[in-house]
């Protein structure tokens, strides 16, 4: 939004001339933009709890909490996850323990080298560790969390934050060209009677009624789910999606009759949360080439009707 009303004000120049948004920018072109260097921006470094499932100079694997938002928009700019990393990653080394970072990030990488999954922290002892990144840079060097994928606000699990922007276009590419393997947890309303399957069904968004939802023309998206337990009235899902549109898991759930618990604007019955959690995520380290493998896994305390 920032950007757009530097464009709106005509603060912004391509060759010397002022061009609207949407301009497409070709290779050789000059920018001149003026910007309010003391302006605020949605980076503001907050000290909320993470809990770091694996760490090292180059990125960081969180398991996110559901009700927290990834970035800040422009009715939420606190506690978000961007918000609380941009003050992990850039806390005075003194005020961690040195000692426990170092253990915790050669505890990561060693399970990254094996395959397995870092054990998670205790979230509350999280802001008492010092960053891998804080033991390797200079001391005045800013660390911008770079954004690679995104979970909804309500879904929990892990995400995988760029330390560079070298490091941010690599796993951007990863993702880009499906490299990387992502499966969620699920619990829906109902039996599912199928073991496992594909769900099909192409979304799109309603303007109107700000809803993303099936729709006919909308863009191609897939789902596989695999069925772990089936209770009396409920099924718990692994859920792999294949494209990655907007709010995806809980549509094709609720399309095929079986609404997450908790989605309760898809027809899921109430619950203190969405019952959508990111277990698994899976590819290729960027720098050390090998693959990493990161698990998060849930039980939702879920009973009766």
């Amino acid at each position: 939004m920032y950007l757009r009303r530097i464009v709106r004000d005509e603060k912004c120049e391509v060759n010397g001339r002022l061009e609207n948004v949407g301009f497409r920018v070709r290779a050789g072109d000059f920018l001149e933009v003026e910007i309010d260097p003391k302006r605020e921006n949605s980076m503001r470094p907050e000290n909320v709890p993470l809990d770091i499932v694996y760490e090292d100079e180059h990125l960081v694997v969180v398991n996110k909490p559901p009700g927290m938002l990834v970035h800040p928009t422009n009715s939420d700019k606190n506690g978000t996850l961007l918000n609380a990393l941009s003050f992990y990653l850039n806390a005075e080394c003194g005020v961690r323990s040195a000692e426990s970072g170092v253990r915790s990030a050669e505890r990561g990488v060693r399970s990254a080298e094996s395959g397995e999954a870092a054990g998670p922290t205790d979230a509350n002892n999280s802001a008492f560790r010092i960053p891998h990144s804080a033991l390797t840079r200079p001391h005045s060097a800013f660390i911008r969390p770079g954004l690679v994928h995104r979970l909804d606000k309500q879904t929990s699990g892990l995400i995988v934050i760029a330390k560079s922007t070298r490091i941010h276009r690599s796993l951007s590419r990863l993702f880009q060209r499906k490299y990387v393997e992502k499966k969620y947890l699920a619990l829906v309303d109902g039996v599912v009677e199928k073991d496992e399957g594909t769900i099909v069904a192409s979304i799109g968004r309603f303007a109107d009624q700000k809803r993303w939802d099936l729709k006919e023309g909308g863009k191609y998206a897939e789902t596989r789910y695999r069925v772990l337990e089936r209770n009396s009235d409920t099924t718990l899902l692994e859920l792999e999606p294949v494209t990655g549109r907007t709010n995806q898991l809980r549509i094709h759930c609720a399309s095929m009759g079986h609404p997450i618990v908790g989605d309760v604007s898809r027809g899921g019955r109430e619950f203190e949360r969405l019952c959508l959690h990111a277990w698994k995520l899976s590819f290729r380290h960027p720098v050390m080439c090998d693959v990493a493998t990161f698990s998060s896994p849930i039980l939702f305390a879920f009973h009766g009707p």
